[in-house]
């Protein structure tokens, strides 16, 4: 188990967004959120500001969304468009959708200024599948590394974004990710998913920086019985008409946002009623059992536990990857006394 003091408080925050959420390839939106030159998608990644824009070429480009005159926003969060320009909602600043400085709006005569040393600081951007990802390290490895293991996943059906929804929980954002990661609490937290998969079936496997979790579909079910999570905060569920992304985005140290986007068929409008009514359910169960959690780790009593070899396998490597990012030990993790 992870030091139990890394699942609260600002410095343990600091330091997840530092070397994890900013160092990783973190989801923003599909592209068909920003089918035209100047749509933009605005989004926080990691505590940081961020936008990716359709460029007049037709590109994806992406920036922090810092003025570079005094930190003002270029745009608001979400989606939305901009024109031909980023204008700075503070002092007017005026950026090209390549980020270059064109224009300091009635800012006067200085020595030494050169809007040539002022552009927008990009970010890396690159898409999968439609999806969009953004990484502030601009070293990182290639998006289609990462997500080398799902390659021979089926395609996602071309079905629109039909809907998303927002869940606040009262829990840090690992405490949700562990919860996310295991299929151990399914009979407790969930007995009804039995009639849906079969969870007796219920595996896990790792393959670089995806964790798989998938059980056999009953034939009623609205799951298609695969779950795929990508390092750190990202989730693929699939259903039987569609499949939802599902982001997992520390808000505060005892806050987490998951932000649902539901890609499915319109047309099956008694269907989706039915998936959305189970995927509400879903959370509600795990929004009670994390934050019952976290106050319990938060009371100071608890001191670190065991982890099953057959059900936690995907917690125990998500928690040695976190404790590297700490610099910190491995966790012991997985009790060989615990019987498989």
């Amino acid at each position: 188990m992870l030091r139990v003091d890394l699942y609260s408080g600002e410095a343990a925050l600091r330091t997840d967004r530092a070397q994890v959420l900013r160092r990783s390839w973190q989801f923003v939106g599909h592209d068909s959120m920003a089918p035209n030159p100047g749509d933009y998608i605005a989004e926080t990644v990691g505590g940081a500001p961020v936008v990716v824009v359709r460029n007049s070429a037709g590109a994806l480009a992406g920036f922090h969304n810092v003025c570079r005159h005094r930190a003002g926003l270029l745009v608001a969060d979400g989606a939305g468009h901009c024109g031909e320009h980023f204008v700075c909602r503070y002092h007017g600043w005026r950026y090209s959708l390549d980020g270059r400085l064109r224009s300091a709006t009635d800012f006067g005569v200085a020595d030494g200024f050169d809007p040539r040393e002022l552009g927008l600081f990009p970010i890396r951007v690159e898409t999968w599948r439609g999806l969009v990802f953004v990484n502030l390290d601009l070293e990182a490895s290639p998006l289609a590394d990462v997500l080398s293991p799902l390659a021979d996943e089926p395609p996602f059906p071309h079905f629109p974004l039909t809907e998303r929804r927002s869940h606040r929980l009262a829990c840090n954002w690992k405490t949700y990710v562990e919860n996310y990661l295991e299929g151990y609490h399914l009979p407790m937290v969930h007995p009804e998913f039995d009639a849906d998969v079969v969870v007796a079936d219920y595996r896990v496997e790792i393959e670089g920086q995806v964790i798989f979790q998938a059980a056999p579909p009953r034939n009623a079910s609205v799951y298609a019985g695969t779950w795929a999570w990508l390092w750190p905060n990202l989730a693929i569920n699939t259903y039987r008409h569609g499949y939802m992304i599902e982001r997992m985005t520390a808000v505060g140290p005892e806050e987490t946002r998951l932000d649902y986007f539901y890609f499915f068929d319109p047309a099956r409008a008694a269907e989706l009623a039915q998936m959305f009514e189970a995927s509400d359910r879903v959370t509600a169960q795990d929004k009670q059992v994390c934050e019952e959690v976290q106050r319990n780790l938060s009371a100071g009593v608890y001191r670190g536990g065991v982890l099953s070899p057959k059900h936690e396998r995907g917690v125990a490597w998500f928690q040695a990857r976190i404790a590297e990012a700490h610099g910190e030990p491995a966790p012991a993790g997985i009790a060989e006394a615990v019987p498989a």
